[in-house]
């Protein structure tokens, strides 16, 4: 694994969209939140498109095809084409289509991506159990109602070999956080038992098929998401980037295991356009700007300055004591001392 994963994040010089050729970008939480463009994401992503930078936006959900978020992009004035998408759905057509005949009938439970992938891969969409599919396979469709989970359910249950994009249990949208598609992975498995092969973040079938459609040399994992963008960026052995708009807080940061925790923090994506801050040891604790915080069975931070350099110096000094675990101490009090 990629040491600067595992380790605190440490300073860079050079600002990251020069430090890095590719950006996979994490869509919901990172660019945007439901319909709605993430303040500050359009102007930084524009600058490090001209500076050099690829962009290419990673996604875990499943409903739309690459040409509607392509468009969807582009109407928030980032122009971008339907090869510059990757989606969970590619992911786990794929994957289907390693372990099923060509031309083999799929039981699509999830929206006209999911449908558009499967049909990219040489396979048939079916809509009923009955329609004797090779694979049933689940992804994210906010339309999607009881009948369409039954059918999943059914086929699980006569044995049918079962996949999903992926198995995030929420999803940002503009009025607050809802269910994803890992609460109704849930559903099904209540229903009928057994677990789905899973492609999308974190899991390797989706860092697979970004490197495969985006060639990316040297990447940057660009993520909300401690348990699917940074994980993923773990398991495919590169570096990431936490930003802080979507669903992950500083206390669940603080507390993140080893396979959660970010090469760098920033709060938003302007942290692209500039050298990310160097964290220091300072006898037993870490240094990060004018903080100094140090770990032990409390966590402790003193100094002044930046929330945000406050908030990487805990980092370092909470994943040190941690070690291979989770930082289990009282993080409010630190939190609170640096304005978080």
């Amino acid at each position: 694994m990629n040491e600067q994963v595992r380790r605190r994040p440490d300073g860079c010089r050079h600002a990251l969209s020069e430090a890095y050729d590719t950006a996979l970008l994490d869509l919901d939480g990172v660019v945007y939140a439901g319909g709605q463009a993430i303040e500050h994401a359009v102007a930084s992503l524009t600058r490090a498109r001209e500076g050099g930078m690829h962009l290419a936006y990673v996604t875990n959900n499943a409903a739309r095809t690459p040409q509607a978020v392509a468009d969807q992009l582009s109407g928030f004035g980032l122009p971008t084409g339907p090869d510059d998408v990757i989606t969970s759905a590619q992911a786990v057509a794929r994957l289907i289509s390693e372990q099923v005949p060509p031309g083999a009938r799929v039981l699509a439970i999830g929206g006209e991506g999911l449908r558009v992938a499967l049909r990219e891969r040489g396979l048939v969409p079916v809509g009923s159990a009955d329609d004797d599919p090779a694979a049933v396979v689940q992804g994210y469709d906010p339309s999607l109602d009881w009948e369409r989970l039954a059918e999943a359910a059914y086929a699980v249950q006569r044995g049918v070999p079962w996949f999903a994009s992926n198995t995030d249990l929420t999803i940002p949208k503009e009025r607050g956080i809802a269910p994803g598609n890992g609460a109704l992975v849930e559903v099904v498995r209540i229903a009928a038992g057994g677990t789905p092969q899973v492609a999308g973040k974190p899991q390797p079938p989706m860092h697979r098929e970004t490197v495969l459609r985006t060639g990316a040399r040297r990447p940057l994992v660009i993520g909300d998401r401690l348990d699917t963008d940074i994980e993923g960026a773990c398991n495919g052995e590169v570096d990431s980037l936490l930003v802080l708009t979507g669903v992950t807080t500083p206390a669940a940061l603080l507390a993140a295991p080893p396979e959660h925790r970010p090469a760098y923090v920033d709060e938003d994506l302007r942290g692209l356009l500039t050298p990310q801050p160097e964290v220091t040891a300072d006898g037993a604790g870490f240094r990060c700007g004018g903080w100094r915080a140090e770990a032990g069975d409390t966590l402790h931070v003193e100094g002044e300055g930046t929330p945000l350099d406050g908030l990487r110096a805990l980092c370092a000094a909470a994943w040190t004591a941690a070690g291979d675990g989770s930082y289990a101490a009282d993080t409010g009090p630190a939190l609170a001392r640096i304005g978080r």
